[in-house]
């Protein structure tokens, strides 16, 4: 558990995480996918926070944790997915957003009415102080201030180039194992895949 929070004025893309499998990929190798043709407009943001589908079980339909974001690139899905080369969409474009530290929420954000969600953008003031999601919504003028705020973002970007870093291919599947089984947790991924 932790008890550190956004700092009210940080930026905050909620998105998806479709699957369990997806939350382990952020965890231990540090990284979460967005599809480019399917992505919000701005992804220079100080944190994501991962909605919860279906999927999770008993954890469904909430916020239970969230990361830094370190910075972004453009990669191809068969570049971030080795061991799927053949999927249907391996040569599509997707943003990958490296993660800094990731941190679990003491209570989580429950989605009280709606349970389908693509992205939402929210603030560091409006994160702390909610208890579901609706609470995540900014309205009145903070929604124009917001709105300010990441079109500065995204006039800013340009996309980074990391053509010179390593390429390490690693068998996710493998990694994925071990770090269930507990034989990784005191080994830092963050900067591997």
């Amino acid at each position: 558990m932790s008890t550190f929070l956004p700092e009210p004025e940080a930026l905050i893309l909620v998105a998806v995480l479709p699957n369990p499998r997806d939350l382990q990929i952020a965890k231990t190798l540090g990284w979460y996918r967005l599809r480019a043709n399917k992505a919000p407009k701005v992804i220079s943001v100080d944190y994501v926070a991962f909605y919860q589908t279906g999927k999770f079980g008993e954890s469904r339909w909430q916020i239970r944790h969230f990361a830094e974001v370190r910075g972004h690139e453009l990669v191809t899905r068969k570049e971030l997915m080795r061991q799927e080369p053949n999927h249907p969409r391996a040569d599509d474009r997707y943003f990958k957003l490296q993660l800094g530290s990731m941190y679990q929420l003491d209570l989580p954000i429950v989605a009280t009415n709606w349970h389908r969600l693509t992205f939402l953008y929210t603030t560091g003031a409006q994160f702390n102080a909610a208890t579901a999601l609706s609470d995540l919504v900014i309205k009145g003028q903070e929604r124009e201030l917001l709105w300010t705020a990441l079109k500065e973002r995204q006039a800013t970007w340009e996309p980074e180039v990391l053509s010179d870093a390593p390429q390490v291919d690693i068998d996710l599947s493998l990694i994925l194992a071990l770090q269930s089984l507990g034989k990784l947790d005191d080994f830092d991924l963050g900067s591997i895949g």
